[in-house]
């Protein structure tokens, strides 16, 4: 059996962690890691105690917004968002971290990471927004796309 390796491994994490989305749209994990320790976690969902997608439905297919488009229309804070919130709410510094996201992130995103300044960034799903790429470019973030880990967990019997 062959070991998954580092970006493999917390690449699943970041899979893991999506399966708590609230979104109807897609299912967004994020880690942040230092030292191969996770710092934090986070999912796309609506902010903490308020009402669901899952509950009240998706606004944005309600009104035919494209993916990609118009963020302030939706009920969800971003998976890369939460990370850093969660990270913060804890007095934990994400700078020179390594954030594992299941897809990459959309602008408004890619602006918070740069100003938290994260060092590399890891994914293998794309969002319908590239326009980080400059911007991470331009902040000196390393990106590394690569494929989608397998989804099941091996075990030793």
């Amino acid at each position: 059996m062959k070991r998954p390796d580092i970006d493999e491994y917390f690449l699943k994490v970041a899979a893991v962690v999506a399966e708590r989305s609230t979104c109807r749209r897609h299912h967004v994990g994020a880690v942040a890691v230092a030292d191969k320790h996770i710092l934090a976690t986070g999912y796309n969902g609506a902010p903490a105690g308020a009402a669901d997608c899952l509950e009240l439905g998706c606004l944005r297919d309600e009104q035919g917004i494209p993916s990609g488009t118009r963020h302030e229309i939706c009920r969800a804070i971003h998976a890369e968002q939460n990370v850093i919130i969660q990270a913060a709410l804890h007095g934990v510094s994400i700078g020179g971290a390594t954030v594992y996201c299941t897809h990459t992130p959309c602008v408004l995103c890619a602006k918070m990471l740069a100003n938290g300044r994260i060092k590399r960034f890891v994914s293998f799903g794309s969002y319908n927004d590239d326009s980080f790429v400059d911007l991470f470019r331009d902040a000196g973030i390393e990106v590394d796309i690569k494929k989608k880990p397998p989804t099941q967990i091996k075990f030793l019997d």
